[in-house]
C-alpha cells in the first residue's frame, strides 16, 4: 500500500493511495469537495422577489382587509403576488439553464489509487492522490508535479496569459487549468476552499443586486411612501372614524371596519403598485427576448443595465478572441535552404506537437520524415530540434532563444524581419537549420546543435472574433468607452486592439500600474489597452473607474475575471468561460457572440425610455392619492373611495395601457435622471388631481349628495382625467396607441353601464346636481393638467442639454 511517504519527486509513478489512505482522508474532511456555485441559489431569488419594501407594505395592508372580511376590496393585493412570481420565475429559468450547462460541462478526475487508474467525480478527489493528467484532462485541484513527459498546461482561465506553460517535475499544476500537450503525473497538495481557482469563487459568491436605476428609483419612492405612510395613515384613520362617529361609538356601531377600509384604500393609492409590477412584466419581457438571441439574463434588471454603461471592458483572451491561435505565414530568409516547407510538415504532424506547431498542418501537409533523434519543445528554453533524415537538424523556436543578439539587430535580414513582423503583433518563431544530427549529449543535455543558421521567419496571430470589431464599432458610435485588458504582453494586446479597430499605438505594460486608486483612475481614463494585468488588477481597474463616476461593463470567461465581473455593474460572461465566472454574471452569452451587445443595449434601452413614460401615470397616481390621504386627513372628510373603485382607475387608465406603452419600440438613448423628469410631470399633475376631487366632494357635499353617489362621481372624474394624463404622455399619438386608448374608454363606459359590474363595483348615477359639478371640474383639471405638461416638456428638453453638456465636460 502506497502513502504519501512512497512518492518520489523524480517522476517515478507510483501506486498512489490505497482504499485505507483514501478512507482517512474522506473521514478527515481533506477532500476536494467544494459547494461551488454554478448559478445562484434559490434562497438568493427568494430574498431579491419577495422580501422587499414594496411586498411588505402591500402585505401589510391586504391582509388588513382580509381580517376585516373584505377580500372583494383586496384586488391590489395580486399584484404584489404577481410581481415576485414573475421575478422569481424567470431567475428561476436563468438558475436551470446555468445548472444545466454546468452539468453537461462537469469534468472528469483521473487519478492512481491502488496500482491502478480510475476516473472519479472532481469532488472525490482527496489530498495526496496522484492524478494521471493527458491531453484534454482539466486539472481538479492544486497538484505538484512528479513526473513530466513534455507536459504543457494551459492557465489562461485563471491568469489570462494565453500560452500554454511547460510543466517539468517540482512544477506546481494549478486547479481549472487544462492540459494542452505532454503527459504527466502530480500529487494533490490542495484541495476544496484552499485551491486556487476555488479561492476567486469564494469572494465572487457573495451575494449582490445588480445596479439599476429603474429599481433603485422605485424603491427610493417607496422609501418616501413608507417613511410618510405611518402619520398619513394616523391622520387619514382618525378623520374616517370621526366621520363614522367619533371613537367613543365606532366599535359598538361596528362603522369602524367601514373606517379600515377607507384608510387602507387611501394608503394604497399611495404605492405605485403598477409601477414595479410593470417594471418586472418589462424585464422580464426583456430577459425573454434576449433568450431567443442566445443571451441569458441571471437577474432581471440587468436587462436596463447595459444601456447605462458608458465603458466596457473587455477581456482579449475568450472575449475578443476564440483562445486560440492560427498560422499567419512564413517569410523564407536570404540564405533558406531547399526543404524547410517539408520540415515545418513534419512539425505539425508530431505526435507530441503543441498547440502552435499543429497550427501548421493545414498549410504543410505531413511529408512522411521520419526523425531520428529529437529534442521536445519546452517553454522554459522555448525551442524543439528533430533530425530529419539526411536533410540535417531542423530548430523550430524562438528567434532570441535560438539566435539571441541576431534575433532583434535590425542589421542582420534575421532581426530585422523578427522585428518587423512582431511590431505588428504577429508571434513569431524562427526554423532554422543545422548540417550536423543531434548527438546523444546534446540530447541528454538539451543543447542546441552547432551551426544552426536561420531559415524562414513563421508568424501566427490570435484568431479574432468575427464579430468583434462589429461590435466595438457600435459602441464607439454609441460613445461608450472600451478599455481591453489581459493578462498577455500588452504589444501583443495591442496588435489585436488594431485588428478589431480600436486606435492604439502601444499597449500599457500592467507592471506599472500605480496602487493608488486615484492615480490608477488617471492612468485608465488616458489609456485604452492593457497586459500583463492580474486577476486583483482587474478587479481594482473596475473600481477606479467606477470611482469615476463610470458605469462600467465587464466581460470574461475565465475564473481569472470572475471578482472584476462581480465588482462591474454589469458582468458578461461567455459561455464557454468558467462556470463560477458564469454563476456571477449579470449575463451569458450562450452562443459566445459578441455581436449580442448590442441587442441587450437596445432592448435596455427600451425598457428605460417606456417605463420613464410610464412611470408618469404611476407617480401622478402616487401624488394625488398623498394630496388626497392629507387633504382628507386635515378637513376630516370621509374618503370619496372605495378600494375597489380605485381599481378600477388604475387598471383602465394606469395599468392595462401601461403594459402596453411598456412593451412598444422605443430606441432612445438613456439618459440619466429618470425620477428627476418623472416627478417633475407627475407632482404638479398630481397636485391638481388631488385638489380637483377635494373641491369636488366639498361641493357636493354643500349640496347634500349622498355618499354612493359622492363615490361614483369621484370615480368618473379620477377615470376621465387620467385617460386624458394617459393621452397626453403618449403623444406624439399613432394608430396603436389610439387603439389602446379608445379600448381602455369603451371598457371604463362598460364598467359604468353593466348591472353586474355596477353592483360589484358600487356605481350608482351621481344625480343631475353632482354631474354638472362634476363635468365643470373635469374640464379645469384636462386644462390644467395641458398647463403642466407644456411647462414639463420645457423642463425636459432643458435638462437633456445639461446632462449632454456635463457628460461632453466629462
Amino acid at each position: 500500500m502506497a502513502t504519501a511517504g512512497d512518492q518520489t519527486a523524480g517522476g517515478q509513478a507510483t501506486t498512489g493511495l490505497g482504499e485505507a489512505d483514501v478512507a482517512e482522508r474522506i473521514a478527515a474532511g481533506r477532500t476536494n469537495a467544494y459547494d461551488a456555485d454554478t448559478s445562484r441559489s434559490v434562497w438568493s431569488i427568494v430574498r431579491a422577489n419577495v422580501f422587499t419594501l414594496f411586498n411588505g407594505i402591500v402585505g401589510a395592508c391586504f391582509l388588513v382587509l382580509l381580517l376585516v372580511g373584505r377580500w372583494q376590496d383586496a384586488l391590489f393585493g395580486l399584484a404584489a403576488f404577481s410581481n415576485a412570481i414573475i421575478g422569481c420565475v424567470q431567475e428561476f429559468r436563468a438558475k436551470a439553464a446555468l445548472d444545466r450547462l454546468a452539468l453537461l460541462n462537469a469534468p472528469r478526475a483521473r487519478v492512481r489509487r491502488s496500482g491502478a487508474e480510475i476516473e472519479i467525480a472532481p469532488a472525490e478527489v482527496v489530498l495526496d492522490d496522484i492524478l494521471v493528467l493527458r491531453a484534454g484532462d482539466q486539472v481538479a485541484a492544486d497538484a505538484e508535479v512528479l513526473g513530466s513527459r513534455a507536459l504543457q498546461i494551459d492557465e489562461s482561465m485563471l491568469t489570462g496569459e494565453s500560452d500554454a506553460v511547460d510543466k517539468p517535475a517540482g512544477s506546481e499544476a494549478l486547479s481549472g487549468s487544462v492540459v494542452v500537450g505532454g503527459e504527466g503525473e502530480a500529487r494533490v497538495v490542495r484541495v476544496g476552499a484552499d485551491s486556487y481557482a476555488n479561492a476567486f469563487q469564494a469572494e465572487a459568491k457573495r451575494f449582490s443586486m445588480v445596479g439599476s436605476e429603474l429599481r433603485s428609483s422605485i424603491d427610493r419612492v417607496l422609501r418616501w411612501v413608507g417613511w410618510a405612510i405611518g402619520p398619513i395613515g394616523l391622520l387619514v384613520l382618525n378623520a374616517q372614524v370621526q366621520v363614522a362617529g367619533g371613537w367613543g361609538s365606532v366599535f359598538q356601531s361596528g362603522r369602524w371596519v367601514q373606517a379600515v377600509v377607507n384608510t387602507v384604500a387611501s394608503l394604497t393609492a399611495m404605492i405605485p403598485l403598477g409601477l414595479v409590477l410593470m417594471t418586472s412584466i418589462a424585464f422580464a419581457v426583456g430577459a425573454a427576448r434576449l433568450a431567443s438571441k442566445q443571451v441569458l439574463v441571471n437577474e432581471l434588471p440587468a436587462v436596463e443595465g447595459l444601456a447605462r454603461v458608458d465603458v466596457v471592458c473587455l477581456d482579449k483572451t475568450g472575449t475578443l478572441t476564440v483562445g486560440e491561435i492560427a498560422y499567419d505565414g512564413a517569410l523564407a530568409l536570404p540564405d533558406a535552404v531547399p526543404g524547410w516547407e517539408s520540415a515545418l510538415g513534419w512539425y505539425g504532424a508530431a505526435p507530441d506537437a503543441n498547440a502552435t506547431a499543429r497550427c501548421l498542418r493545414e498549410a504543410y501537409p505531413d511529408p512522411r520524415l521520419v526523425a531520428s533523434a529529437t529534442i521536445p519543445f519546452s517553454s522554459a528554453r522555448k525551442w524543439s530540434a528533430a533530425t530529419l533524415g539526411d536533410t540535417g537538424t531542423w530548430v523550430l523556436g524562438a528567434p532570441e532563444m535560438v539566435f539571441g543578439a541576431r534575433a532583434t539587430d535590425v542589421a542582420d535580414p534575421l532581426g530585422a524581419a523578427v522585428t518587423r513582423l512582431a511590431s505588428t503583433g504577429l508571434r513569431t518563431l524562427v526554423l532554422g537549420r543545422s548540417p550536423h544530427p543531434l548527438t546523444p549529449a546534446e540530447q541528454e543535455a538539451e543543447l542546441l546543435p552547432a551551426d544552426v543558421e536561420p531559415v524562414a521567419v513563421v508568424t501566427f496571430r490570435e484568431q479574432v472574433r468575427e464579430d468583434a470589431a462589429r461590435t466595438l464599432a457600435y459602441f464607439g458610435e454609441q460613445g461608450v468607452g472600451i478599455r481591453i485588458i489581459s493578462g498577455d504582453n500588452p504589444r501583443t494586446v495591442a496588435a489585436i486592439a488594431r485588428e478589431v479597430g480600436v486606435e492604439v499605438d502601444e499597449g500599457y505594460d500592467a507592471r506599472m500600474l500605480p496602487e493608488d486608486q486615484e492615480a490608477l483612475a488617471d492612468v485608465l481614463e488616458r489609456h485604452t489597452v492593457f497586459g500583463r494585468v492580474t486577476p486583483d488588477q482587474k478587479k481594482d481597474m473596475v473600481v477606479a473607474l467606477q470611482s469615476r463616476g463610470h458605469t462600467v461593463a465587464m466581460t470574461g470567461d475565465g475564473v481569472n475575471d470572475a471578482l472584476a465581473i462581480k465588482t462591474a455593474d454589469i458582468g458578461i460572461a461567455m459561455n464557454s468561460g468558467a462556470a463560477a465566472t458564469k454563476a456571477v454574471a449579470r449575463l451569458v452569452l450562450l452562443d459566445g457572440r459578441f455581436s449580442h451587445l448590442p441587442d441587450v443595449v437596445a432592448e435596455g434601452r427600451q425598457v428605460i425610455a417606456n417605463i420613464e413614460r410610464v412611470s408618469m401615470l404611476f407617480l401622478t397616481k402616487t401624488t394625488y392619492a398623498t394630496g388626497l390621504a392629507i387633504l382628507f386627513g386635515c378637513l376630516v372628510l370621509e374618503f370619496p373611495f372605495l378600494p375597489r373603485q380605485l381599481s378600477i382607475t388604475d387598471g383602465l387608465t394606469i395599468g392595462i395601457p401601461a403594459f402596453f406603452l411598456a412593451l412598444m419600440p422605443n430606441a432612445r438613448r438613456y439618459v440619466p435622471g429618470f425620477l428627476r423628469r418623472s416627478l417633475s410631470f407627475a407632482i404638479p399633475s398630481g397636485i391638481v388631481v388631488a385638489l380637483t376631487l377635494a373641491g369636488y366632494t366639498l361641493t357636493c357635499r354643500a349640496l347634500g349628495v349622498e355618499m354612493p353617489q359622492l363615490r361614483t362621481g369621484s370615480t368618473i372624474i379620477l377615470a376621465i382625467v387620467g385617460i386624458w394624463v394617459l393621452a397626453v404622455l403618449s403623444r406624439p399619438l399613432n394608430r396603436y396607441k389610439v387603439v389602446v386608448i379608445g379600448a381602455m374608454f369603451i371598457a371604463l363606459t362598460a364598467l359604468f353601464t353593466i348591472p353586474l359590474a355596477s353592483v360589484f363595483f358600487e356605481l350608482t348615477d351621481p344625480g343631475e346636481a353632482a354631474a354638472w359639478v362634476l363635468t365643470g371640474y373635469t374640464i379645469a383639471a384636462i386644462c390644467l393638467i395641458e398647463i403642466v405638461r407644456l411647462f414639463h416638456l420645457r423642463f425636459v428638453r432643458r435638462d437633456l442639454r445639461a446632462t449632454a453638456a456635463h457628460r461632453a465636460a466629462v
